[in-house]
């Protein structure tokens, strides 16, 4: 049994076979292939995060990401608290104020940045801004700034197209919140000062937990500058004057999950396993075009983003044709009580439309499985 839609043929019928791991959501992630909680190393839980052990997984951690982002030694690596979020405004905290300040937003979290420097720091920053599923014209940024911006829009899946626009002789700071392009794109170092991520994006970890990555010159900035503001303990990188390089060797602000540690150190030792973040990347790109190729079928779906050199590859927004929320809400249901697909629908400041992660936990085969069930879906809720 068939139903006609537009100009497309939609199987009604309920296809047969499901994704054999239905999890899309855009954070928290997909877990690795195989993972299971029997798999983690444990000896470290009821241990102090301060003991032998504690130091030495947290540091292992630590020298697992540089080993697989070929992190230069010039850039240090910091585990910290609030996930990309706590690691973002730790940096903005301790190094804005010092110049002028652009702030890039074209989705829900570069808005976040934009109210932290404009409402809560009172920077009075230059702000350019673009409809979700655009970027704003980087050409406009001045790089006597610091500048801030999301290299991959979680929420709109629009990203930069790579690090050209960033200016080799920039006088300010480059701030990349990078939370879901971190292991998915080939992120140009020499051009980055900041970067953050969580562990629960592309990785497939746990939350709560951050990274920050310092370039050279954001090093400097902390040791020359001092904010006009008060910072809480937990945004605090300095001591006696000096970078506290204890918290980039696995020396905590706080207290850490060593379950979360372990759960993040099992998800970068499979990914070293793969062939490390080259191998990663092209995962993210094979999902990202086996779930095109499920769009270019349909002409009932597209993308949000719809400019390829600007599309996301983890964080996949699409638009439906005539849907509202109310609608998504029904569709995403549809799809989670048949155990199709998991936490699809856009995200809830975003236009209506559904999300698709398909980050390099994710298997290309089960992308490839949910295109019938899209259509299913969309059958059910049309044909009525």
């Amino acid at each position: 049994m068939t139903d006609t839609v537009g100009a497309g043929t939609l199987l009604a019928k309920k296809p047969a076979t499901l994704p054999a791991r239905p999890y899309f959501s855009s954070g928290p992630c997909a877990k690795p292939p195989g993972w299971s909680a029997e798999k983690l190393s444990t000896e470290s839980l009821g241990r102090s995060h301060r003991s032998k052990i504690g130091k030495a997984r947290l540091q292992y951690c630590i020298d697992l990401m540089r080993e697989l982002l070929k992190l230069p030694d010039t850039h240090r690596i910091g585990i910290v608290p609030g996930s990309d979020t706590g690691a973002f405004e730790m940096a903005m905290w301790t190094m804005l104020g010092a110049r002028s300040v652009t702030a890039l937003a074209w989705e829900s979290f570069g808005e976040g940045w934009v109210t932290d420097a404009a409402k809560q720091l009172k920077l009075d920053p230059v702000i350019l801004r673009a409809d979700y599923g655009q970027i704003p014209d980087l050409n406009a940024v001045d790089w006597s700034h610091d500048v801030l911006f999301t290299w991959n829009g979680t929420t709109s899946g629009a990203r930069v197209p790579n690090g050209d626009w960033i200016a080799d002789d920039r006088e300010g700071l480059s701030f990349a919140d990078a939370t879901s392009a971190v292991f998915a794109y080939d992120l140009p170092w020499d051009k980055i000062d900041v970067a953050t991520f969580s562990w629960q994006k592309v990785l497939g970890g746990e939350g709560a937990h951050g990274v920050l990555i310092l370039g050279p010159r954001a090093v400097e900035r902390l040791e020359t500058y001092t904010p006009a503001w008060p910072l809480p303990k937990v945004f605090r990188l300095m001591s006696k004057g000096k970078l506290a390089e204890g918290v980039f060797k696995g020396e905590t602000i706080n207290t850490p999950s060593m379950l979360a540690v372990e759960d993040a150190i099992f998800a970068l030792e499979w990914g070293k396993s793969l062939g490390g973040a080259d191998a990663m990347i092209a995962r993210s790109n094979a999902n990202a075009a086996a779930l095109d190729a499920i769009v270019q079928a349909r002409p009932w779906l597209g993308h949000l983003a719809p400019d390829p050199a600007t599309r996301s590859t983890t964080s996949v927004c699409l638009t439906v044709e005539g849907a509202d929320e109310a609608f998504i809400k029904a569709f995403a249901g549809l799809l989670e009580k048949e155990g199709a697909a998991f936490d699809i629908a856009g995200y809830r400041d975003a236009p209506p439309g559904l999300r698709i992660w398909c980050g390099a936990t994710v298997e290309t085969a089960d992308i490839e499985a949910l295109g019938p069930w899209l259509d299913w879906a969309y059958s059910e809720l049309t044909s009525k």
